[in-house]
Parts: C-alpha cells; sequence; structure tokens
C-alpha cells in the first residue's frame, strides 16, 4: 500500500471515528425540554413510543369518535370538548367532556360536564356528571356495574336522592329528601312497585 493510500485510509478513519463519536455522544445525551409560556391548538395527541393513542385533549370539532384497540367508530356524536383516556390497547376507557350552547331557537342544549372512567373492555364504571339544560337538569355520581347500581345526586325536580339499583339495574332502595324538605325512604320490588315506605314531613 503506497504512502498516499495509507495517508487517505488514515484521514477516513479519523472522519469516521469522529462522526460516530458525534452521534452516540449527542444520542447519549439528554435532549433539553422545550417550554412555552403559552401554546394554541386544537387538539393534542399523547401517545406511547410505539404509537399506541393514550390521551387526547380536544376541542369540539376535532374529538374522536370511540376508538377500540386503535380503530375509531364514525360518526362522532359528542358534541364537547375534552380530554378523552385509552388503555394500553389504545381503547377509550374514560375521560373528561364538557359542553354547552344555545340552538337555532335559544335553547340551551348540550350544557354540563362529566368525568367517567371505564371498566376494562366495557361501559362506564364510575361517572361525576353535571347538567343543566332544555333536557336534562341533574348532578350526581353514578356507580355502575352492566347497568347502574348506585346514583348520589339531585334530579331536575329539585329532589335530593340515593338510589340503590339490583344487578338488572331496577330501583329497589330509594332516599331522597324534596325541595320542600320531606324526607322518605321506599323499598322496591323488582317490578318497581314500593312495598314499603317510611317517610317524614317537613318543619
Amino acid at each position: 500500500m503506497s504512502m498516499m493510500s495509507q495517508r487517505v485510509l488514515v484521514i477516513y478513519s479519523a472522519v469516521v471515528s469522529t462522526v460516530l463519536g458525534v452521534v452516540l455522544l449527542t444520542g447519549a445525551i439528554p435532549q433539553k425540554m422545550q417550554s412555552f409560556d403559552e401554546i394554541r391548538v386544537q387538539r393534542i395527541d399523547v401517545v406511547e413510543p410505539d404509537g399506541t393513542l393514550r390521551m387526547v385533549i380536544s376541542n369540539r370539532d376535532r374529538l374522536p369518535g370511540v376508538i377500540v384497540k386503535g380503530k375509531q367508530s364514525p360518526p362522532n356524536d359528542r358534541p364537547q370538548a375534552g380530554m378523552i383516556f385509552y388503555n394500553d390497547e389504545g381503547s377509550e376507557n374514560g375521560g373528561l367532556i364538557f359542553g354547552g350552547r344555545k340552538n337555532e331557537k335559544g335553547e340551551v342544549v348540550d350544557s354540563g360536564g362529566s368525568l367517567s372512567f371505564d371498566k376494562y373492555g366495557e361501559n362506564q364504571i364510575v361517572q361525576l356528571a353535571g347538567v343543566d339544560d332544555k333536557s336534562d337538569k341533574l348532578a350526581g355520581l353514578a356507580v355502575s356495574d352492566q347497568n347502574r347500581r348506585v346514583w348520589v345526586g339531585r334530579t331536575g325536580d329539585g329532589v335530593a336522592a340515593v338510589a340503590l339499583m339490583d344487578a338488572k339495574g331496577k330501583k329497589r332502595i330509594v332516599m331522597q329528601v324534596t325541595p320542600e324538605g320531606v324526607p322518605s325512604l321506599s323499598f322496591l320490588d323488582g317490578s318497581g312497585k314500593v312495598v314499603r315506605e317510611v317517610s317524614g314531613e317537613a318543619h
């Protein structure tokens, strides 16, 4: 091998070693996290390194429909903005949604919010909700299994209630107080008929 060839080989080796060293060192040094005083977006997707969706923060127009194992089921009929949570498989398993608007008649619709958590592969098991619009007026906490099992809250007519349901979702015990202050405790059979009731008068 000539002196010129040896010199070229030495220079080549030095350049390759330098480039490789820079690449290795740059990859080993943690990249500085960017910080912002304010950002303006319509949607943010939080994903795992493999791309699996874990959370979406979105405005109303870009909130996705229900997603199961990474596949979205159209159409999206949720007229709210919010944050949707996804499990390790990329399936929806809860969220925080909120909204409120008036329709063309000036009526308040889709007004309120909900924080919910789902059972693995199934529907909601816990929901904290507050709704006050033309069709619904309620606020409370619901605990569910296959059907709703517990409701603690206020109904549209102002009654504060605790209702316990059986596995079929049928009310079996209802404890409530009317807006006028009349308390009652009712026991119901499987058909919804009150079989015993204890009530008190307002003072």
